[in-house]
């Protein structure tokens, strides 16, 4: 009975025409008209913009050319070391002599490197093919260091031509000299095993370490160069380290990919 009296009472009364009709408050056209802008700057964004991504991935700085594992050709017992590690050779320079059954023989280089590991001491007895040294294919002192950098396969793909990269050097504190920079300057086109990481690098160890999550490609990054660093390599710091970097040090190389759209329209 209370609803029904007062329905009737309403009835009764008469109609408020004279009253103005508020359609929105304000406060109400301010938030519409700030979603409106919104959706439109996403729209536009969606259509015309980009995403940027990037990959990381172990690396290491080594010379263009690489190093070699110098294996020995013959069996016997080491009677000498005739090279230092650390010390740059021509190619067929003697390395270690070696005791045989047929008399002394000298293991040579192979090509033109560093001795950047020494793997054969006095007395050890060795057998043929056995590791002796690790060469680092490098001339001339001034030769200027490269990083490699082994992505996932799956990654390689979409590495853009003279890609970007950021180097974060293991023996450079990142906090305090920043990252070292690079563009890339060549993607292989395969994957590769263990054993050619290592006979790349002269270093079986690298060799799995870079391949326990599926065989990565290597991607050559050119190091920029910078007259105003003690290293003479350009660093997201102005300074950089106030030390020379030295090859087969490790990193993290970060890969800027090819942007993508965020939207992908599809057409009918």
């Amino acid at each position: 009975m209370q609803f029904r009296q007062q329905a009737l009472a309403k009835l009764q009364s008469p109609e408020e025409l004279d009253l103005p009709v508020r359609f929105a408050r304000p406060q109400g056209w301010l938030v519409l008209t700030v979603t409106v802008v919104a959706m439109a700057a996403a729209s536009v964004w969606a259509v015309t913009g980009s995403v940027a991504s990037t990959v990381s991935a172990p690396a290491v700085l080594t010379h263009a050319e690489g190093s070699y594992l110098l294996q020995s050709p013959v069996a016997g017992q080491v009677t000498a070391i005739l090279a230092e590690q650390g010390e740059r050779l021509p190619a067929n320079a003697p390395v270690i002599k070696v005791r045989t059954e047929q008399g002394e023989s000298v293991v040579r280089t192979v090509a033109a490197g560093r001795i950047t590991e020494l793997a054969a001491t006095i007395g050890q007895i060795i057998r043929t093919g056995a590791n002796v040294a690790a060469v680092e294919k490098v001339e001339h002192a001034s030769d200027p260091l490269y990083a490699t950098v082994y992505v996932p396969a799956e990654n390689a793909a979409t590495i853009p031509a003279n890609a970007p990269v950021d180097l974060t050097v293991q023996s450079v504190p990142a906090q305090q000299y920043g990252v070292l920079r690079g563009h890339v300057k060549s993607v292989d086109r395969t994957a590769q095993s263990a054993q050619q990481i290592a006979a790349f690098l002269g270093d079986d160890q690298l060799g799995e370490q870079f391949t326990k999550k599926g065989r990565p490609v290597a991607v050559l990054v050119r190091l920029d160069t910078s007259s105003a660093t003690k290293s003479g390599y350009q660093w997201s710091s102005a300074d950089g380290p106030p030390f020379p970097l030295s090859s087969m040090t490790l990193a993290t190389g970060s890969i800027r990919m090819a942007d993508q759209r965020p939207v992908d329209w599809l057409l009918p």
